[in-house]
Protein backbone atom coordinates (compact mmCIF):
# COMPACT_ATOMS: atom_id res chain seq x y z
CA UNK A 1 0.00 0.00 0.00
CA UNK A 2 1.50 3.56 -0.66
CA UNK A 3 0.94 6.32 1.84
CA UNK A 4 -2.56 7.07 0.70
CA UNK A 5 -4.25 3.71 0.83
CA UNK A 6 -4.55 2.31 -2.53
CA UNK A 7 -2.52 -0.73 -3.72
CA UNK A 8 0.60 -0.16 -5.52
CA UNK A 9 1.24 -2.00 -9.16
CA UNK A 10 2.78 -4.97 -9.30
CA UNK A 11 6.59 -4.86 -10.57
CA UNK A 12 6.48 -5.28 -14.05
CA UNK A 13 7.84 -8.76 -15.12
CA UNK A 14 10.91 -8.75 -17.38
CA UNK A 15 11.24 -11.21 -19.84
CA UNK A 16 10.44 -11.10 -23.76
CA UNK A 17 7.19 -11.47 -25.42
CA UNK A 18 6.15 -12.33 -28.94
CA UNK A 19 3.09 -11.38 -30.17
CA UNK A 20 0.76 -12.61 -33.60
CA UNK A 21 -1.67 -10.89 -35.20
CA UNK A 22 -3.67 -13.87 -37.29
CA UNK A 23 -5.11 -12.61 -40.60
CA UNK A 24 -6.73 -15.28 -42.69
CA UNK A 25 -3.84 -15.12 -45.09
CA UNK A 26 -0.93 -13.68 -43.19
CA UNK A 27 -0.07 -13.93 -39.47
CA UNK A 28 2.20 -10.95 -38.28
CA UNK A 29 4.88 -12.07 -35.37
CA UNK A 30 6.57 -9.12 -33.11
CA UNK A 31 8.50 -9.38 -30.29
CA UNK A 32 9.73 -7.38 -27.49
CA UNK A 33 13.20 -6.37 -26.04
CA UNK A 34 13.94 -8.45 -22.58
CA UNK A 35 12.98 -5.07 -20.53
CA UNK A 36 9.21 -5.28 -22.68
CA UNK A 37 10.29 -1.57 -23.88
CA UNK A 38 10.15 -1.97 -27.63
CA UNK A 39 8.34 -4.38 -29.89
CA UNK A 40 9.69 -4.92 -33.32
CA UNK A 41 8.99 -7.02 -36.03
CA UNK A 42 9.97 -10.60 -36.76
CA UNK A 43 8.45 -12.01 -39.78
CA UNK A 44 5.47 -12.87 -42.16
CA UNK A 45 4.16 -16.25 -41.31
CA UNK A 46 1.88 -17.55 -44.19
CA UNK A 47 -1.68 -18.25 -42.96
CA UNK A 48 -3.74 -20.06 -45.34
CA UNK A 49 -1.88 -23.99 -43.67
CA UNK A 50 -2.83 -23.62 -40.07
CA UNK A 51 -0.80 -26.86 -39.15
CA UNK A 52 2.03 -25.63 -40.84
CA UNK A 53 2.11 -21.48 -39.44
CA UNK A 54 1.29 -23.35 -35.72
CA UNK A 55 4.75 -25.67 -36.42
CA UNK A 56 6.17 -22.33 -37.75
CA UNK A 57 5.06 -20.05 -34.21
CA UNK A 58 6.20 -23.20 -31.78
CA UNK A 59 9.49 -22.68 -33.41
CA UNK A 60 9.82 -19.28 -33.47
CA UNK A 61 8.39 -19.69 -29.75
CA UNK A 62 11.31 -22.00 -29.30
CA UNK A 63 13.90 -19.57 -30.21
CA UNK A 64 12.88 -16.69 -28.85
CA UNK A 65 11.77 -17.98 -25.23
CA UNK A 66 9.19 -15.74 -24.39
CA UNK A 67 7.49 -15.32 -21.33
CA UNK A 68 4.54 -15.12 -23.27
CA UNK A 69 2.81 -15.07 -26.15
CA UNK A 70 0.06 -12.30 -26.89
CA UNK A 71 -2.36 -13.05 -29.50
CA UNK A 72 -4.83 -10.27 -31.06
CA UNK A 73 -8.24 -10.82 -30.31
CA UNK A 74 -10.40 -9.08 -33.17
CA UNK A 75 -13.58 -7.20 -32.11
CA UNK A 76 -15.49 -4.43 -33.46
CA UNK A 77 -15.72 -1.26 -32.08
CA UNK A 78 -18.49 -1.83 -29.50
CA UNK A 79 -16.50 -4.84 -27.95
CA UNK A 80 -18.59 -7.69 -29.36
CA UNK A 81 -17.11 -10.72 -31.00
CA UNK A 82 -17.91 -12.19 -34.48
CA UNK A 83 -17.08 -14.99 -36.20
CA UNK A 84 -12.96 -14.00 -37.14
CA UNK A 85 -12.67 -13.38 -33.56
CA UNK A 86 -14.17 -17.27 -32.82
CA UNK A 87 -11.75 -18.44 -35.76
CA UNK A 88 -8.79 -16.84 -33.53
CA UNK A 89 -9.90 -17.90 -29.85
CA UNK A 90 -9.86 -21.50 -31.59
CA UNK A 91 -6.27 -20.83 -33.17
CA UNK A 92 -4.75 -19.17 -29.69
CA UNK A 93 -6.30 -22.58 -27.94
CA UNK A 94 -4.14 -24.76 -29.94
CA UNK A 95 -1.19 -22.38 -30.16
CA UNK A 96 -0.89 -22.65 -26.51
CA UNK A 97 -2.11 -26.54 -26.92
CA UNK A 98 1.39 -26.47 -28.78
CA UNK A 99 3.87 -24.13 -27.16
CA UNK A 100 3.17 -25.28 -23.70
CA UNK A 101 4.38 -24.14 -21.14
CA UNK A 102 4.61 -20.58 -22.32
CA UNK A 103 1.28 -19.11 -21.61
CA UNK A 104 -0.56 -17.45 -24.61
CA UNK A 105 -2.86 -14.10 -23.65
CA UNK A 106 -5.68 -12.86 -25.59
CA UNK A 107 -5.88 -9.22 -26.46
CA UNK A 108 -8.25 -6.24 -27.47
CA UNK A 109 -6.45 -5.81 -30.77
CA UNK A 110 -9.08 -3.36 -31.88
CA UNK A 111 -7.54 -0.27 -34.52
CA UNK A 112 -4.32 -2.41 -34.47
CA UNK A 113 -4.16 -2.80 -38.89
CA UNK A 114 -5.37 0.45 -39.09
CA UNK A 115 -2.75 1.93 -36.68
CA UNK A 116 0.03 0.11 -38.55
CA UNK A 117 -1.07 0.94 -41.93
CA UNK A 118 -1.31 4.69 -41.00
CA UNK A 119 2.19 4.27 -39.37
CA UNK A 120 3.69 3.33 -42.84
CA UNK A 121 2.02 5.53 -45.03
CA UNK A 122 3.58 8.12 -43.04
CA UNK A 123 6.84 6.49 -43.24
CA UNK A 124 6.72 6.32 -46.80
CA UNK A 125 6.23 2.92 -47.31
CA UNK A 126 3.41 2.34 -50.81
CA UNK A 127 0.39 0.51 -50.42
CA UNK A 128 1.86 -2.07 -51.98
CA UNK A 129 4.77 -2.88 -50.66
CA UNK A 130 3.45 -2.63 -47.45
CA UNK A 131 0.75 -5.43 -47.85
CA UNK A 132 3.75 -7.75 -47.26
CA UNK A 133 4.77 -6.38 -43.31
CA UNK A 134 1.32 -4.92 -42.49
CA UNK A 135 0.77 -7.86 -40.60
CA UNK A 136 3.85 -7.66 -38.97
CA UNK A 137 3.48 -3.65 -38.26
CA UNK A 138 -0.04 -5.06 -36.49
CA UNK A 139 1.57 -7.33 -34.40
CA UNK A 140 4.26 -4.06 -33.30
CA UNK A 141 1.22 -2.79 -32.59
CA UNK A 142 -0.39 -5.02 -30.35
CA UNK A 143 2.55 -5.95 -28.72
CA UNK A 144 3.16 -2.42 -27.74
CA UNK A 145 0.26 -1.66 -26.63
CA UNK A 146 0.22 -4.93 -24.22
CA UNK A 147 2.96 -3.54 -22.48
CA UNK A 148 1.95 -0.43 -21.51
CA UNK A 149 -1.24 -1.92 -20.59
CA UNK A 150 0.77 -3.87 -18.13
CA UNK A 151 3.44 -1.15 -17.32
CA UNK A 152 0.48 0.96 -16.17
CA UNK A 153 -1.99 -1.81 -14.73
CA UNK A 154 0.79 -3.66 -13.00
CA UNK A 155 -0.64 -6.55 -14.58
CA UNK A 156 -0.35 -9.30 -17.79
CA UNK A 157 -2.51 -7.97 -20.44
CA UNK A 158 -5.84 -9.82 -21.54
CA UNK A 159 -6.96 -13.40 -20.22
CA UNK A 160 -4.59 -16.41 -20.38
CA UNK A 161 -5.99 -19.25 -23.12
CA UNK A 162 -6.31 -22.33 -22.02
CA UNK A 163 -4.61 -24.90 -24.10
CA UNK A 164 -7.35 -27.14 -26.55
CA UNK A 165 -7.87 -30.28 -25.04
Amino acid sequence: MDAAGAAEPAAFRRGRRLAVDVGDARIGVASSDPDGVLATPVETVPGRDIPAAQRRLAALVGEYEPLEVVVGLPRSLNGGEGPAAAKVREFARQLAKNITPVPVRLVDERLSTVTAAQGMRASGVSAKKGRARIDQAAAVVILQNALETERVSGRPPGQCVEAAA
